[in-house]
């Protein structure tokens, strides 16, 4: 046998052994395409958006609605990351799992909302249900998520929406593991909050590095250290002594 066989034949047994190198690299897809909001609408009110090397800016508008950038696709079981910079006097979220109806509340925006909360309180992470049963998992006994906020910084979003679960991080932080059958699926959104009639418009919120999994999301689930909050089946939810936003 010659020298270049037996290396074949090296090569070969190496490869039957082995296997084949397994590529684990989790398959994200990038929601803004770095120049423009194809793929996405507004909704609500008349808040602006606009696209700047990447970063979608959010700017409050005088005697309006809250407003609402939002995924024209709609998503079910997904794991959503982002990063957000938000003006301390600002309250804003992330819808997911959304929707906007005709038949409901004349096509309102509603559905599940991670909450962004610059505020004292800082329940940024915890789950809002917008415009239906308000607050299902706020930050009442999880003061590590609260310290976790960054004020006047860059902030990390991971969400996990998986079946009935929806599990949350702010900062790598575990924030909120909510078990709820509400809606199944629906869109993403950017919320820019309506402002006072006494404060002045022009705020800005920005997101940037906005990605989701939607391939086998299961797979990159991650566990939680928090005890769930189960609010299958409820109609109503009782609201926190403080902190309630809307």
């Amino acid at each position: 046998m010659t020298i270049k066989k037996s290396i074949l034949l090296l090569l070969t047994i190496a490869l039957f052994s082995f296997g084949p190198t397994k590529n684990n690299k989790a398959p994200w897809i990038h929601l803004i395409d770095g120049n423009t909001l194809n793929g996405w609408t507004i909704l609500g009110g008349n808040a602006t958006y606009k696209v700047e090397n990447g970063v979608v800016i959010g700017t409050t508008a005088a005697n309006t609605s809250n407003t609402f950038l939002t995924t024209n696709n709609h998503y079910g079981d997904f794991i959503l990351e982002l990063d957000y910079k938000v003006n301390p006097s600002m309250n804003s979220g992330i819808q997911i799992r959304s929707n906007s109806l005709p038949t409901y509340r004349n096509g309102n925006v509603h559905g599940y909302q991670v909450e962004i909360d610059p505020s004292k309180c800082a329940w940024s992470g915890g789950i809002y249900d917008e415009q239906r049963r308000g607050w299902l998992n706020p930050l009442t006994d999880t003061p590590k998520a609260q310290k976790a906020f960054k004020q006047n910084e860059w902030n990390h979003f991971r969400i996990e929406a998986i079946g009935d679960t929806i599990k949350t991080w702010i900062n790598k932080a575990p924030a909120a593991y909510l078990i709820d059958n509400k809606t199944a699926s629906g869109f993403i959104g950017l919320q820019v909050h309506s402002i006072p009639k006494d404060k002045k418009a022009g705020t800005q919120i920005r997101w940037k590095n906005i990605k989701i999994i939607t391939d086998n999301p299961f797979k990159y689930s991650r566990k939680s250290s928090l005890t769930p909050i189960d609010t299958k089946n409820n109609l109503t939810i009782k609201e926190p002594k403080t902190c309630h936003f809307v």
